[in-house]
């Protein structure tokens, strides 16, 4: 059994009028079933609606199931006598970091769940220190979070959870708030958290570009799982993503666009062939259209084909 495992997950909210009548029964997941291995980068992807941030409260025993099961290191989350170490073992990030942070200054917050725990003061300390440069923050401990901007706010979030030293850490939309900067800036902590410390990382978006790391990807549609796997399989079905009312980068259906007309080119990729390959096409079947500025157009093919590559591997 994985760390996290659910079975069969289904769960109802149920909508009341004053009188408590059942007025309505919306059922937000759906048959679900997902298996998570010890150190693994998984995702959890959907549009608004899916079910995806219905089945993240599940992990961490915010909601229990209507039907089915749901274990945590081996643990039912249904029995409340089960609670406690769930909790300490998976940990939750939130999409509003400031629904997060309650202290004055940084590294008060973060020591602020391992004080709870009852954690002697010295290790507290040390948990601080040690959790803030996990995700690049120690520099800041001594500053108010009032002043750091979205991004760094998040990571202090994360920080206080890598402080109470989970084995799972879920990050319900952590990035929904964020802009671009402080998106990357999250999701580079969330990748070093699984690199460099083997936690266990459950990435909840609607935003595909953050899942190209992971190592497994659902993609959940009306509560149901409704497709699964690595990442390159998942891009590579455009025109059920498409289908699925998810924003497909740009540069994927470009890559979808130029593999459709037999024109994506085979072998090593780098960035001077891949900007010279694209921008042939582009002008010669124009398939970009509006794209004014050509240096533009060519910085972002530059900063996308880093990471997505592997679309035209295999």
């Amino acid at each position: 059994m994985g760390i996290i495992k659910a079975v069969d997950l289904a769960f109802e909210y149920i909508r009341r009028d004053e009188e408590g009548n059942v007025e309505g029964i919306t059922r937000a997941v759906d048959g679900v079933n997902i298996d998570i291995q010890p150190g693994e980068f998984v995702a959890v992807l959907g549009h608004n609606g899916s079910g995806k941030s219905t089945l993240a409260k599940h992990l961490n025993a915010l909601l229990y199931p209507t039907e089915g099961t749901v274990f945590v290191d081996g643990k039912d989350v249904k029995h409340p006598e089960n609670i406690w170490d769930v909790r300490q073992t998976a940990g939750m990030v939130f999409q509003n970091p400031d629904n997060q942070i309650i202290g004055q200054v940084v590294e008060e917050d973060v020591g602020f769940g391992p004080e709870n725990l009852g954690i002697p003061t010295n290790e507290i300390w040390e948990r601080v220190e040690e959790s803030l440069k996990a995700v690049g923050m120690y520099q800041y401990r001594k500053h108010s979070p009032n002043k750091l901007s979205g991004g760094q706010k998040q990571r202090v979030s994360i920080a206080g959870v890598i402080a109470m030293h989970p084995k799972c850490i879920i990050l319900d939309e952590p990035t929904a708030m964020l802009d671009p900067n402080g998106r990357k800036e999250v999701i580079r902590a969330a990748r070093a958290l699984n690199q460099v410390e083997g936690i266990t990382i459950i990435l909840i978006t609607h935003y595909m570009e953050e899942v190209i790391y992971a190592d497994q990807v659902y993609v959940m549609d009306g509560g149901k799982v409704v497709m699964q796997g690595k990442p390159k399989e998942i891009f590579s079905q455009v025109d059920r993503l498409r289908e699925l009312r998810l924003d497909v980068p740009q540069v994927t259906l470009l890559a979808h666009e130029l593999k459709e007309k037999g024109q994506l080119f085979i072998g090593p990729i780098s960035k001077k062939n891949v900007l010279s390959e694209i921008s042939l096409v582009v002008v010669k079947e124009g398939i970009i259209k509006g794209m004014k500025q050509k240096h533009k157009k060519d910085i972002a093919f530059q900063e996308s084909y880093k990471d997505w590559s592997f679309l035209n591997n295999g």
